[in-house]
């Protein structure tokens, strides 16, 4: 049985099935582990992991401790509540008018990463100019439609995981101070300090950020410098504005103090910093890396809504309502068996969206598109995600 300890109550001889916390915040091998030692206990604290999950089946129990399925049901239930309210839509024109616009935007912002990556790794400074332009492009197409762009973002192959983040963490500032009512010169410093807040990462060994095994506490460290490195950078650039080096510099600090590269603490973190925390976890969760798999977005919403402590709460849940519990363009299946792309977000609820059914996974079989509104149907609802690979769907193609 899988259950939820406090890391306070590990001993040695337990098996730990899920280490709680974004891989990038330990330097442990996986999730998984045996605890052998009281010194393994000491680390896993060190690191600032407050709760893990044990298998009771492989190690000692605690009698009394919640299973990962109460916690599950109880999580479900909150967030549940939180995406009910109906939402204000502020779209100007549809998602399948967006996409194509959309789709030379992310194809410049991809591009722009790359170049300025280049460009830094040879000591080049950072041309604003070029990120003002493609940053403009983003928040204009995400005003038109929210969810074009955003949907595109999570496509994303692993060699191009380096660069697609960045561009995805940049949609998703600007994504989430428009919903934040923000204002948009505001945004835009967001924004570009979404699309460069790994820029430090061209100075750390790409075995370092590539290694499937576990890191040594010192190539932790040379990791976990990748920030410094990022904000050093941007400091050195003529006219970036200093909202765009807070989000750069602070987006790794956790509000209960277990974050790096300054272990600052609640207030200590400046909100926007505090956004993009939130920003590059889920968009890095929800990426398929060489070493990591990769996370549904309800998945990873959950665990941050359960990561209480580590990431700003009120943040959180406005972040659930801004992307959406079904984001556009995931693949979801249906109690029926129908499989489809999320097309658009309910009328009436964010757990009743617009589906555009592609598959029958009855009947195994590709069927002629159509959309199904959830809110409307009354007869159907959305049961799980589902990786578009296992299925062979793109789900591009039919937005």
């Amino acid at each position: 049985m899988i259950k939820k300890i406090k890391t306070g109550q590990l001993k040695t001889g337990m098996f730990i099935h899920d280490i709680n916390c974004a891989w990038f915040d330990h330097p442990f091998v996986g999730s998984r582990v045996k605890v052998k030692t009281e010194k393994m206990i000491e680390k896993i604290i060190d690191y600032g992991i407050g709760e893990v999950y044990i298998d009771t089946d492989k190690g000692p129990d605690v009698p009394g401790a919640p299973t990962r399925e109460e916690v599950s049901r109880e999580i479900d239930t909150k967030i549940n509540e939180i995406v009910k309210p109906k939402l204000k839509r502020g779209n100007l024109v549809s998602v399948s008018e967006e996409i194509v616009k959309a789709k030379q935007v992310k194809k410049e912002a991809k591009e722009t990463v790359q170049s300025i990556m280049s460009d830094v790794r040879l000591g080049k400074q950072i041309e604003i100019e070029k990120v003002d332009h493609v940053v403009e492009q983003m928040v204009e197409s995400i005003f038109r439609n929210k969810d074009a762009l955003s949907s595109l973002g999570r496509i994303k192959s692993i060699d191009e995981y380096t660069f697609m983040h960045s561009v995805s963490v940049g949609v998703l500032m600007i994504s989430f101070g428009k919903f934040l009512g923000l204002d948009k010169k505001l945004i835009k410093e967001l924004g570009t300090g979404g699309l460069l807040h790994d820029v430090g990462k061209v100075h750390v060994p790409a075995e370092i950020l590539t290694c499937k095994d576990k890191l040594s506490d010192d190539q932790f460290m040379m990791a976990k410098e990748h920030v410094s490195h990022g904000r050093k950078i941007l400091e050195q650039t003529p006219s970036m504005h200093e909202n765009s080096i807070i989000v750069a510099a602070h987006h790794h600090e956790r509000v209960d103090g277990s974050g790096y590269p300054e272990n600052l603490e609640g207030p200590q973190i400046h909100q926007y910093a505090q956004m993009a925390a939130i920003a590059d976890v889920y968009d890095a969760m929800t990426s398929q890396r060489c070493y990591q798999r990769q996370y549904h977005p309800t998945e990873t919403l959950k665990k941050l809504y359960e990561w209480a402590n580590a990431y700003n709460q009120d943040l959180v849940q406005k972040f659930i309502r801004c992307v959406g519990i079904y984001p556009v363009g995931s693949l979801v299946r249906l109690e029926s068996g129908l499989i489809g792309i999320i097309l658009d977000h309910g009328e009436d609820s964010l757990v009743h969206p617009v589906v555009r059914i592609v598959f029958d996974a009855n009947k195994k079989k590709y069927i002629m598109p159509y959309d199904i509104d959830l809110s409307a149907s009354g007869s159907d609802r959305v049961s799980n995600y589902e990786l578009p690979a296992k299925w062979g769907i793109d789900p591009e193609k039919y937005i």
